[in-house]
């Protein structure tokens, strides 16, 4: 693929290309158990691209998806893996999603919640990682429930258990893996939202880097490539996302 050398210099204005990940997102990076380095599909991606670039590759660790998200609005990373918002969208021009994944809740076993849509009452405070997609969307979403933010999303069941707290929200396969930690917990059946995992880079940018990044992730959709990075890393509670509309229509 020909890439034209200014859109190559707008990705990569440090000389490499520079991506953002998100630890606290499990479906999508972890630490490797034995090296520390960074793993997952994410980063699959990220090398990909910086191949398909002709170019080397950073890779900017967070903890949060909040720090995530804001290296690559204040340009400090040129691109990275975020859950579309419409916040967000303010400084990042997304692809399409790549991947969709459910958001859960979880309660304790002796909670008279027993659905989804019993959450937004008086007196519950539902805990959510500050910053996350989930966090954004409470934020919007709930009218009665107060949010309770943990300072990561993987410390948000530690978070509410130990302060006693009524829901904990997040990552269905996290929550899973919680709940092996923690007995006496248990999931709401189905979901309260689905979270549409996709690259973005700098709005600052221009049109037509942020169009090659979609055409990117609809070529890594379309080839398998996303299909098998999951199977690779072993994730569950995932889903390759359909094409956009865009390229479905071509």
């Amino acid at each position: 693929m020909n890439i034209p050398s200014q859109i190559i210099k707008a990705f990569t204005p440090t000389g490499k290309l520079r991506a953002s990940i998100n630890l606290g997102n499990p479906i999508l990076a972890n630490s490797d158990a034995a090296t520390g380095e960074p793993v997952g599909v994410s980063i699959d991606l990220a090398r990909a691209f910086a191949e398909r670039l002709g170019v080397g590759i950073e890779l900017v660790v967070f903890d949060t998806a909040g720090k995530s998200v804001d290296a690559v609005t204040q340009e400090q990373a040129d691109i990275g893996f975020f859950a579309i918002d419409p916040l967000r969208g303010e400084g990042i021009s997304f692809t399409a999603p790549y991947v969709l994944i459910e958001g859960s809740y979880m309660v304790p076993q002796d909670s008279p919640i027993q659905a989804n849509d019993e959450v937004d009452r008086p007196g519950h405070r539902v805990t959510v990682g500050k910053g996350s997609a989930y966090d954004l969307y409470l934020s919007r979403e709930l009218r009665e429930a107060q949010i309770v933010r943990a300072p990561t999303s993987p410390t948000v069941v530690d978070i509410f258990v130990a302060q006693g707290l009524e829901v904990a929200a997040g990552v269905r396969q996290q929550l899973e893996g919680d709940a092996r930690r923690f007995p006496g917990l248990r999931l709401l059946p189905g979901r309260f939202m689905v979270i549409q995992q996709a690259m973005g880079t700098p709005k600052g940018r221009g049109h037509e880097t942020a169009e090659l990044l979609r055409q990117y992730v609809e070529d890594m959709k379309a080839s398998g490539f996303v299909a098998k990075a999951l199977a690779r890393h072993g994730i569950q509670g995932a889903s390759v996302a359909p094409p956009s509309a865009a390229a479905a229509a071509q």
